[in-house]
């Protein structure tokens, strides 16, 4: 059972998407005896109503544990990514894509240059993000996150050390650790339909692919539930 940080407990922030592996993140840091403070950034994306409503049913559930209110980020990306498929839905990557479709090429410092600076002005020395050993991009490595995080430092004069607990996990094994049933709750889905995952996108599929691994299998409701055929 998960039992709540002490009263001085460390502080760390958590980069918190409604997804599968920054929601067992957070329970793994509150496990460890953090007091998280979770940040989300909106960047403009057509999927981040649903994250963000996940992420209110995630902390509504979590309200007895020592988390503190979100903070909530804008950085719009429309003059950045244009009519990319992220913004406007059209040829969504599918269940058949290899991960790499979905690389929005600097995403990663765009969504974290707020939070860490946020960290760096609030007295938090450490921001954690969810990335897993089978991340193929570049803005995920070792080596981006320590040249990110000397960028921040000098920028603020603080430390802060980017953190990732899950770097050498896969999903598969992260969700075998006993977090309850938090995923239930989670959101991870690249065409949402009507406030449900798609069934037929990249991201329903590794979900599917995850969450088969469990005694119990897939729980999640898909709008195209015949789509959801993978192995």
């Amino acid at each position: 059972m998960i039992q709540c940080a002490s009263g001085n407990a460390t502080t760390i922030g958590l980069m918190l998407s409604g997804g599968l592996d920054s929601a067992l993140l957070l329970m793994k840091l509150v496990q460890d005896g953090y007091r998280v403070q979770p940040f989300y950034v909106a960047a403009g994306c057509q999927w981040e109503i649903e994250e963000r409503a996940a992420i209110d049913r995630l902390l509504a559930d979590l309200s007895s544990l020592d988390v503190s209110p979100i903070v909530d980020f804008a950085m719009p990306s429309e003059d950045l990514y244009g009519c990319h498929w992220s913004l406007t839905g059209l040829d969504v990557p599918d269940e058949t894509t290899a991960d790499e479709a979905v690389f929005l090429p600097g995403r990663n410092p765009l969504l974290l240059l707020k939070p860490a600076l946020w960290c760096g002005t609030h007295g938090i020395g450490q921001l954690a993000v969810a990335t897993l050993a089978d991340n193929p991009f570049p803005d995920a490595t070792s080596e981006f996150c320590r040249h990110f995080q000397a960028v921040i430092e000098i920028a603020t004069g603080k430390p802060l050390e980017i953190v990732r607990p899950f770097a050498e996990k896969r999903k598969a094994e992260i969700l075998s650790l006993e977090f309850g049933s938090a995923h239930q709750l989670t959101f991870s889905c690249l065409d949402p339909q009507n406030g449900l995952h798609c069934g037929g996108c990249n991201k329903c599929a590794e979900r599917n692919r995850a969450l088969q691994t469990l005694p119990g299998g897939d729980p999640t409701q898909y709008a195209n539930a015949s789509l959801v055929s993978f192995d």
